[in-house]
């Protein structure tokens, strides 16, 4: 019954734009994203909007463009920009194995450890790699156990600001050392790293390299000697996955990582400095901003729509951070989490978006083909996101008709 009574006030509201069509068509550009906005059970005082021109950086549109908002995911985009910037395209997260003791023949006299550096694509197959070169150097036996590092990162699982069901539904635990996205066999664990340590230690007997003691987490000491590593994608597809599928878990541990290769501090919050610091020497007015975790789940996160925009327009005008932030976002009605959207009309196929929706909030921050950078933000108690979405795709598309015109 929902479903059906939505695809009826659908239906109304595409009906109501056609018959104004005419008479909006030929009016101002900002007289029509007004009416764009226009939207039933909407409260304009909680929204923020505006659109600017990517060749002039013109502001063409804006309403409460300085007003702090919640944004849900599109987050995702100050983290994104900030990580480009910072650690490159090119980056790759490390995952690798110490020795503590020494090495008599095929034996390892020690404990070997498992180092992770956040990784947010570990898997078994990583650890396969890992072992598979342990046996390579002529590693048979180890006489120790088998420890897991996570001393890359603080030992928090989540962020300030979450509800309790964000842990688990939307972000698995967060660790320096975790693989398959915190689930093991199956099984969502609580202990990353011990969890990771243990699955080490059963493949490395499954393949023929015995190992005496059991698994446990502490950090590396002092003058381990390494024996073997594998890195990870580039960081360039890792945060098109990131912002193509609105991943909570890779942006969680990619602002950790930010905060660990700065500043020597694998936290949210040293992350978060990051991204602060790097938006502000970029020139983005940072009035209204603030920066708690990277996914957008934090009920105390806030950006402004004018933030967004700024934001947008540098990476546009930034090569080696446009090639990779823009192919990462969706477009409308043809992929990621906009395939379902905006599949009708001028910006099918033209806009490229970030989407983001919790229940304090509902956003879209994008680009329309190469003539405008936007940002909708509406915020409510909670948000009638629904009723939002109209807006903002009625907002897309009077910018995607002036754009093709």
């Amino acid at each position: 019954m929902l479903h059906v009574l939505r695809r009826l006030l659908c239906l109304l509201a595409i009906t109501a734009l056609a018959l104004a069509a005419p008479a909006v068509a030929a009016a101002p550009l900002s007289l029509r994203l007004t009416h764009a906005l226009a939207v039933a059970h909407v409260d304009q005082r909680e929204m923020g909007a505006i659109a600017i021109d990517l060749a002039s950086g013109k502001v063409v549109f804006a309403r409460n463009a300085d007003l702090a908002l919640a944004p849900a995911s599109n987050e995702k985009l100050p983290l994104t920009y900030a990580a480009l910037v910072r650690l490159g395209p090119s980056f790759r997260f490390r995952t690798e194995v110490l020795g503590e003791g020494t090495r008599v023949g095929h034996v390892w006299n020690g404990d070997i450890v498992l180092r992770g550096y956040g990784d947010p694509t570990l898997k078994t197959r990583g650890l396969i790699r890992l072992v598979a070169q342990l046996r390579a150097a002529g590693i048979r036996r180890v006489a120790g156990g088998v420890l897991g590092d996570e001393s890359y990162f603080d030992a928090r699982r989540g962020v300030d600001g979450w509800k309790r069901s964000f842990y688990g539904d939307e972000c698995p635990a967060l660790s320096a050392l975790s693989i398959n996205r915190g689930v093991v066999k199956g099984i969502r664990i609580a202990d990353p790293a011990l969890a990771t340590a243990q699955r080490f230690r059963e493949l490395l007997v499954n393949r023929g390299v015995s190992v005496a003691g059991a698994a446990r987490v502490r950090p590396a000491a002092d003058g381990a000697v390494p024996l073997a590593a594998i890195t990870s994608a580039p960081l360039g597809e890792i945060v098109r996955f990131m912002d193509h599928d609105s991943d909570n878990y890779t942006a969680e541990m990619l602002l950790k990582e930010l905060g660990a290769s700065a500043h020597g501090l694998g936290t949210s919050r040293g992350g978060a400095l990051v991204v602060r610091e790097t938006l502000a020497e970029a020139g983005v007015p940072l009035a209204g901003v603030r920066i708690v975790d990277g996914s957008g789940l934090s009920r105390s996160d806030r950006l402004t729509v004018r933030a967004l925009a700024s934001i947008l327009r540098l990476t546009w005008t930034t090569p080696t951070v446009r090639a990779q932030l823009v192919r990462a976002l969706p477009i409308a009605g043809e992929s990621g989490t906009l395939e379902r959207r905006l599949r009708r009309g001028p910006a099918r196929g033209l806009v490229r978006a970030k989407t983001g929706t919790t229940d304090l909030s509902s956003s879209l921050s994008g680009y329309v083909g190469e003539r405008y950078a936007f940002a909708v933000i509406h915020n409510g108690h909670p948000v009638w996101a629904w009723y939002a979405r109209i807006a903002q795709d009625n907002f897309v598309q009077a910018l995607a008709a002036a754009a093709r015109s």
